[in-house]
């Protein structure tokens, strides 16, 4: 009953910035334990997660590759996602998906969180980063 749209991606040179955003809607989102999260997929690729943020927008996790380079945050109504990507790598290039689950932790985590730990999933949208 989760519906998860993204948007903002596209084509940009190495080095550039897009934000990405995911919009809500059909569900519950009340809760704090109530997570938003980004994983990434390239062509021939599994899909591998990028970065997680909880309800209120004050903790977030990132994996390795993201650290210093992308930003997660949500919007004022906590209903969407954003995910900020500087300083983009052609290896950066992948489907990017939107996703959300209501028992994932995020605050003070130090493992990188299952794509099973997440509920609800958009359809993806393309970032193309080329040298």
């Amino acid at each position: 009953q989760v519906q998860l749209v993204e948007s903002g991606g596209g084509s940009v040179q190495a080095g550039g910035s897009l934000r990405l955003s995911c919009a809500a809607s059909g569900g519950s989102f009340t809760t704090n334990a109530m997570a938003m999260g980004w994983f990434r997929q390239a062509p021939g690729k599994g899909r591998e997660f990028v970065a997680a943020i909880n309800w209120g927008g004050a903790s977030t996790y990132y994996t390795d590759s993201a650290k210093g380079r992308f930003t997660v945050s949500k919007g004022r109504a906590k209903d969407t996602s954003y995910l900020q990507m500087t300083s983009l790598k052609p290896e950066d290039t992948a489907t990017y998906y939107c996703a959300a689950g209501s028992r994932v932790p995020v605050h003070g985590r130090t493992s990188v969180p299952n794509r099973d730990e997440f509920d609800y999933w958009g359809r993806g949208t393309q970032v193309t980063v080329s040298s």
